[in-house]
């Protein structure tokens, strides 16, 4: 008896020409006015790059000449490019906000801060605030409307929900069991869902049809399996292992909306991805958690 194994030579698609349409050198080369110009039209794309007052909406501002801030006219409040923005109250330069950006989308499995502060030259601190700022513009960004239509359950205490070709969301809960509880609120009742054997899923059977896996036995059987679920735990994992080497507990959830945008991502270019995270943090409002984050903690 032989037993044949086929492998698939075919090209993964990070290695493809497809993946790659963005380039950390064109970004770097960028003058600190072409970094600005670029970041105004990201932020301001109804007006085609030019300022809004983030106090009153006012669209009448002029360029103060001693420093690189606007002044609007109407409520007379300065602001820079970055003012009511995640990045609000910044020291580096938006090349560099826009670098780092970058080279956080180019971490296919994550981007330490470590990593960070050595290839901008900046402190451990600076790189570790602004990759979590960079995290928490993500989270906000991502729709999180119900699901529909196939559910994957997985025994942690993060939770992650995985529609059938569609996206990922994610919870961390204290214990699985709460888990139930996220399901039904976030999961569009009517649809399917695929959960292992433990016995606080079987609350489940309440709000979905729904299909069980044992491990034990196998991985996939009578069209029921957590395959999604696991792919996106096994992201989780080699992140944590072979990139953060240790993730906090306050930390997970961010890591984790992280991770759930990759695995969704994981088939975009890597340009189309950097476009959604610089508009991302270019919408997302100032961060009470963040901001004066060290100085809080001193």
């Amino acid at each position: 008896m032989y037993n044949i194994i086929g492998f698939d030579m075919s090209q993964h698609f990070l290695l493809s020409p497809a993946a790659k349409t963005l380039s950390l050198v064109k970004v770097m080369r960028m003058s600190d006015e072409e970094a600005r110009a670029a970041f105004r039209k990201i932020r301001w794309t109804e007006t085609d790059g030019e300022p809004v007052c983030p106090e009153c909406g006012g669209l009448d501002a002029y360029n103060l000449k001693t420093r690189q801030v606007y002044k609007c006219k109407a409520c007379h409040k300065q602001f820079s490019i970055t003012s009511g923005t995640i990045f609000a109250s910044r020291k580096l330069a938006v090349r560099d906000i826009l670098a780092a950006i970058a080279v956080f989308i180019n971490g296919a499995k994550g981007y330490s801060a470590l990593h960070l502060s050595r290839d901008l030259s900046v402190d451990y601190k600076t790189a570790f605030v602004m990759l979590h700022k960079v995290r928490e513009a993500i989270k906000l960004a991502r729709d999180e409307g119900a699901l529909a239509g196939r559910w994957s359950g997985k025994r942690q205490s993060v939770i992650v929900a995985r529609e059938t070709n569609g996206r990922t969301i994610t919870h961390v809960a204290s214990t699985e069991a709460a888990g139930v509880a996220f399901v039904a609120a976030n999961v569009k009742h009517g649809s399917t869902v695929h959960a292992d054997e433990a016995s606080h899923w079987d609350k489940l059977a309440a709000y979905f049809p729904i299909k069980r896996i044992n491990h034990a036995e196998a991985y996939s059987k009578d069209g029921a399996c957590t395959n999604a679920a696991e792919s996106f735990f096994s992201r989780l994992r080699r992140a944590e292992i072979g990139i953060h080497h240790r993730i906090a507990g306050q930390y997970l959830d961010a890591y984790a909306v992280e991770m759930a945008w990759r695995e969704d991502c994981r088939r975009e270019a890597n340009g189309n991805q950097y476009a959604v995270v610089v508009s991302a943090v270019a919408a997302a409002p100032k961060s009470e958690k963040l901001c004066g984050y060290w100085q809080r903690r001193a």
